[in-house]
């Protein structure tokens, strides 16, 4: 039987992470772009929130396939919620706070499978950035690699060159964590470790 796999989520980084994993799949961008009228202030339930109405807005455009639903969130190490930034001014006040700071990143996942079933998790991991100089930041800021990022910054890329030390899943800040998803999708009927029968 042919399984469809589905990605809903517009994030290129996410796409690349499930490509490197060999598995065939289907992206559905769900329009589930704005945040700002959600009451969730912990990072954990917001996160987890959204990854899992991604998912439920994609089943229902899909009911068939199995839905990979995600979303991550970066809390400052003041504790202010960082997620993606409107403008370059956004970006450099975001950059300027977590400079010389550890800042969480919390990607919650939502697997759901044809019946419906949602299992879902949570990858929390702590990025520590160098002091940052207003030359170092400035930079960053002209490369643009900041638009559409949590928190304004990249672990997969030249912003790497910012990062001091990274604990936890370096896939997770990317922005799919993905050994959770493995299990999740074992756990939703879905054995990554089994050849696929068609």
């Amino acid at each position: 039987m042919y399984r469809t796999l589905v990605l809903a989520s517009a994030s290129p980084q996410r796409r690349q992470l499930l490509e490197g994993l060999g598995l065939p799949f289907e992206v559905c961008v769900t329009g589930v772009e704005d945040e700002s009228d959600v009451t969730h202030r912990d990072p954990a339930e917001r996160a987890q929130y959204f990854a899992r109405l991604k998912a439920e807005h994609a089943h229902t455009v899909h009911p068939d396939a199995w839905i990979i639903g995600c979303d991550t969130l970066v809390q400052a190490p003041d504790g202010t919620l960082l997620e993606k930034a409107k403008n370059a001014e956004e970006a450099r006040a975001m950059i300027r706070l977590q400079s010389g700071g550890t800042s969480l990143v919390y990607s919650g996942l939502c697997v759901m499978n044809p019946q419906g079933e949602a299992h879902e998790g949570m990858s929390k991991s702590s990025v520590t950035f160098k002091s940052l100089s207003t030359k170092e930041v400035d930079w960053w800021i002209g490369t643009r690699l900041w638009e559409g990022r949590s928190g304004s910054f990249q672990i997969d890329g030249p912003g790497q060159l910012m990062i001091e030390r990274l604990e936890g899943d370096w896939s997770s800040v990317v922005g799919l964590p993905v050994f959770v998803l493995g299990q999740l999708l074992k756990k939703a009927g879905w054995d990554i470790f089994e050849k696929e029968i068609k």
